[in-house]
């Protein structure tokens, strides 16, 4: 997971309730509604070309997956409002973001037709970390050092976006979390469904997990290409992806700090891309007229 090491060990402060509160009335920008009415047709087949997930990852349920990640989102959140570091939804980036997302998310229930469910929520975070990630469940965040640092255009800006977006959508952090740890896991499991354990146990592990978390190359492949077509169906410009890896790469001094640490970078990860952009320009230039 794409997360600051800085906010590995952020807690959250007050009651359950009080948490509750500030999560659903004061920070959380809620997209559902507006993604259930804009995606009522399910977008054509793919047209890039990814493998099948592990079936390893049945091994973590994905709702209470979802649950943790949802938790500990909110944890990362409270400790960056007490921080003074979390920008207000009327601050043009905020709104900038906002609109990204909402113009994605209609394409993401093909992918998996849990995301129709998600409560989607986009924040942004003061800091200068080159970083973004997006939660399992659709928790979104960015911090403004991407922006700002890369000059990125809206184009760009939606090629991250759908690249963390397909992480959630691939399910790759059930499926990482299955394969470190699957006996564990499993073994964790069994005790709970035969009334031996603490299925609040079991979700805090998880939603810690979730913050040290790392892809593997094949992940970071897999959500280039989702992210390229979900960005492409939502008018966004399929050659962005190209210039934002080069911006990447140039940023990093060919290795990458922040981002780059779990995201690798280099030619073959762009002529990867720019091999698959003629199987989404189609799809860009339908939306486009659309």
């Amino acid at each position: 997971m794409c997360l600051l090491c800085d906010l590995k060990s952020a807690h959250a402060s007050g009651s359950a309730e009080s948490s509750s509160h500030v999560w659903s009335s004061r920070r959380a920008f809620v997209l559902a509604g507006a993604a259930a009415a804009a995606g009522a047709a399910l977008p054509a087949a793919a047209q890039v070309e990814v493998g099948k997930s592990s079936s390893l990852r049945r091994l973590v349920p994905a709702d209470q997956l979802e649950a943790a990640a949802s938790q500990q989102y909110l944890q990362v959140m409270q400790a960056a409002q007490s921080k003074q570091v979390l920008l207000p939804n009327s601050h043009p980036q905020v709104q900038r973001l906002q609109t990204i997302a909402r113009r994605i998310i209609p394409h993401t229930h093909a992918w998996n037709p849990r995301a129709k469910e998600w409560k989607w929520a986009v924040n942004l975070i003061q800091s200068d970390q080159i970083n973004a990630f997006c939660m399992p469940g659709g928790k979104i965040a960015f911090y403004t050092g991407i922006l700002d640092k890369l000059q990125l255009t809206d184009d760009e800006t939606a090629m991250i976006m759908g690249h963390e977006m397909a992480h959630a959508l691939r399910e790759h952090a059930r499926e990482r979390m299955a394969k470190s740890g699957a006996t564990n896991l499993g073994l964790r499991l069994g005790a709970q469904l035969l009334g031996l354990g603490d299925l609040g146990d079991l979700a805090a592990g998880m939603g810690a997990q979730l913050l040290t978390l790392r892809f593997s190359r094949e992940d970071e492949s897999e959500a280039d290409l989702v992210g390229l077509e979900l960005a492409a169906r939502a008018a966004y410009l399929p050659r962005a992806s190209v210039s934002l890896w080069q911006k990447m790469t140039k940023a990093g001094g060919g290795a990458g700090p922040g981002f780059l640490s779990t995201h690798p970078s280099g030619p073959n990860r762009i002529r990867e891309l720019e091999a698959n952009l003629p199987k989404v320009q189609g799809l860009y230039e339908a939306a486009k007229r659309g």
